[in-house]
């Protein structure tokens, strides 16, 4: 009882806030590569696989970091870890900032990959704990789940807002990383500030801290066919989730049927618009909350994997005609009237359908998994990485037609759309215990 009073009169106002910026910087920093892609690109000689190599590098780290990730977290807490992704994060971003003064395109190119790479060590480690520390932050359950709806909030922001502020600043004619500097001073301020912040505070940590775990398998999760087919399908979901997004800015910085007489940069058009994509997954997500008690999984996941695969399919064969749609600059924080290809619109309202497929694929994975979920949830985050192995992918693809690559992410949905109707029902065909869970 002592121990719950002292904790109620904590005021946790500022770590909680710091949390926020995390959630947001985890989005934010995720989110810049796709618009420097374009610089690095044109520093490639026009190489579309170039332009993806950024995002590559970043989610490719969570392949290493997601379980190392898990046993940090697991063995030295909430704060130590936290203090890790923060410092690996600001050396990430420092990197990236640094390749802008290299003269040399292919040594610069280079760095920046370090750089993404190293970035994306920070946020696999920010993923793993920004969620349980800000439920640790609630003085009741309730609270702490509050709390991680609002952080998620602030995790859609940063991913809308990165398109919109680096595609600005960029511009179509940008050739060089420097041009996005602003963003970098930002970034490492934030990481910087979290560090100081998270340091000289005292934050609660979790109960089984330094206790002894129970050694799990990881081999024996995998016997339950749900969750094997689950890892498949968060696998592709990221890869559907930035592929759409990252391609969608390439096809509207290339398209000659962008129309505008505010002379605004075609990235800063593109910006906006797949900003728009990932504001989109944030009124999704809130809405997936609000409806979530009463739609199965199963039910919500068929009916966002197949919406997205007939907006993919209508965007491939809209013949080419454009629409009005609102564009902004931030170099000059001006608003004005766009008209772009009608086919984009379509890829855009996809970000709606893919927002609540991560929550949907992990619940209908780990299904009576029971002592083996914790596993499951550092096996996700490893699976992260498809958000960057896709995309490239995609680019082969788009070499020919870029329109022609958006049959990557329908083939992904498509996958998605049989895992719920099919490969989500639990099977203990290894004689495991029966899961004591039937979704429908």
């Amino acid at each position: 009882m002592v121990e719950k009073s002292q904790r109620e009169k904590r005021n946790y106002a500022l770590p909680i806030t710091i949390m926020f910026a995390l959630f947001f910087m985890i989005a934010f920093v995720t989110g810049y590569q796709n618009p420097l892609g374009s610089v690095i690109e044109k520093m490639s000689s026009g190489n579309k696989l170039m332009s993806q190599l950024g995002t590559l590098a970043n989610f490719i780290a969570y392949a290493f970091m997601g379980y190392p990730a898990g046993k940090l977290l697991q063995n030295k807490g909430f704060r130590v870890t936290a203090l890790w992704a923060v410092t690996i994060g600001f050396i990430g971003v420092a990197i990236t900032y640094a390749s802008g003064f290299i003269a040399e395109d292919s040594t610069a190119v280079a760095i920046y990959l370090v750089g993404a790479f190293v970035a994306g060590f920070s946020m696999c480690l920010l993923n793993s704990v920004v969620n349980p520390m800000l439920n640790s932050l609630g003085s009741t359950p309730k609270q702490g789940n509050q709390l991680v709806q609002f952080g998620g909030t602030f995790n859609s922001l940063g991913a809308t807002l990165a398109p919109v502020i680096v595609g600005g600043l960029l511009g179509g004619a940008a050739s060089s990383i420097s041009s996005a500097n602003p963003v970098f001073y930002l970034a490492m301020a934030i990481f910087a500030i979290a560090f100081l912040v998270l340091y000289l505070s005292k934050l609660p940590e979790s109960p089984d801290l330094g206790k002894k775990q129970e050694k799990i398998k990881v081999a024996n999760a995998f016997k339950y066919t749900n969750f094997t087919f689950g890892v498949l399908a968060i696998f592709c979901y990221v890869g559907l989730e930035v592929g759409i997004a990252n391609w969608t800015l390439q096809y509207l910085e290339k398209s000659q049927d962008v129309i505008n007489n505010n002379e605004m940069e075609s990235a800063a058009i593109a910006g906006t618009v797949v900003g728009i994509y990932w504001l989109l997954m944030l009124i999704g997500r809130f809405i997936g909350g609000v409806v979530g008690s009463k739609i199965s999984s199963r039910a919500m996941l068929t009916f966002a994997a197949v919406g997205a695969m007939v907006l993919i399919a209508l965007g491939i064969f809209t013949e080419e005609t454009t629409v009005g749609f609102v564009g902004f600059s931030s170099a000059d924080f001006s608003f004005g009237v766009v008209r772009i290809p009608l086919n984009a619109v379509f890829f855009v309202l996809c970000g709606f359908f893919a927002s609540v497929m991560w929550g949907a694929i992990f619940n209908l994975s780990v299904t009576g998994l029971g002592k083996y979920t914790a596993v499951a949830s550092g096996i996700f985050m490893m699976m992260v990485c498809g958000g960057g192995i896709f995309p490239a992918i995609q680019s082969l693809v788009a070499s020919s037609s870029i329109i022609a690559s958006f049959w990557v992410p329908f083939c992904l949905a498509a996958y998605i759309c049989c895992y719920a109707l099919f490969l989500s029902r639990p099977r203990n065909d290894a004689g495991l215990p029966e899961s004591p869970e039937v979704l429908d």
